[in-house]
């Protein structure tokens, strides 16, 4: 039998006004490195172009989602490509890329950004983008309940997706008065963001509602464990949830290394233009 997941703390995500074409809300705020590794960061961003120029990354997996709008992306390595409403972008920064993300021209953007921790013997890995359609992706279907599965499993439902640290990520939309279990190893650390509707999760059946985190209990590695959802009104939501990598993290801006020399030589790299190439 599977253990059942408790929500051990609710967050209500703050949007704040950065300038007229943008607004944005930490979902997971940074420093917090050890609650929510292997993750280390996500924002809420609702963007128009311009808001965000050329920028560099190492040492890190960024995972887009785009809630709404028609999101571009242009980088060192891949070249250019255009993600929709419910695909999602999965780069591996690894070593460097320079990379810029900007609504199509006319659209205003509302995405979800999540960073994800690369251990030591992957942080100069060669750069790749994944581009996760959310048609091609795999879905599960339950009674009142469809899963989209775009990393990891759903109850043997399987996403191609390559994966350093192994990651489950999946979209769920949940009909009013249906009940969905996701399965998840014991040692993942995880949570999930509440896109719109309202539901109860977790053994005890805690509340939660659109632009809130839920955020799981914790348990041992080898236990096989499940998290249950009831949705009241009409739920959409996605869940994220990972392998710890317990390692020491040092960031500085687009750079998340493991001590501050590495950090040092990347920010070297960059200015002598070694990203990317």
């Amino acid at each position: 039998m599977a253990v059942q997941r408790r929500i051990r703390r609710i967050k209500t995500v703050q949007m704040t006004v950065n300038s007229p074409i943008h607004r944005s809300g930490p979902v997971l705020e940074p420093g917090n490195w050890q609650e929510y590794d292997p993750f280390l960061l996500m924002m809420e961003d609702i963007f128009e172009r311009g808001t965000f120029d050329v920028h560099p990354h190492r040492g890190i997996e960024t995972v887009t989602y785009v809630i709404s709008g028609e999101l571009e992306h242009f980088d060192s390595k891949a070249g250019h490509g255009t993600l929709g409403p419910g695909d999602v972008q999965w780069m591996t920064a690894g070593r460097g890329v320079v990379h810029k993300e900007d609504p199509a021209p006319g659209s205003t953007v509302h995405s979800l950004q999540l960073w994800i921790n690369l251990p030591s013997t992957h942080k100069m890995t060669e750069p790749r983008y994944q581009n996760l359609r959310a048609e091609d992706m795999p879905v599960r279907k339950e009674e009142g309940a469809v899963i989209r599965v775009f990393s990891g499993s759903s109850k043997g439902v399987k996403a191609p997706t390559k994966n350093i640290v192994p990651v489950t990520m999946v979209d769920m939309t949940v009909e009013p008065g249906a009940t969905v279990a996701q399965d998840l190893p014991g040692h993942y650390n995880g949570f999930l963001y509440i896109l719109e509707g309202s539901g109860m999760f977790g053994a005890d059946k805690t509340e939660g509602k659109a632009g809130q985190a839920l955020f799981f209990s914790r348990h041992d590695r080898g236990e096989e464990t499940e998290l249950q959802v009831t949705a009241r009104e009409k739920l959409r939501l996605l869940l994220y949830a990972g392998e710890p990598v317990n390692e020491p993290v040092v960031a500085y801006g687009p750079f998340v290394m493991n001590t501050p020399e590495q950090i040092r030589e990347a920010i070297r790299d960059y200015q002598e233009g070694r990203f990317g190439q």
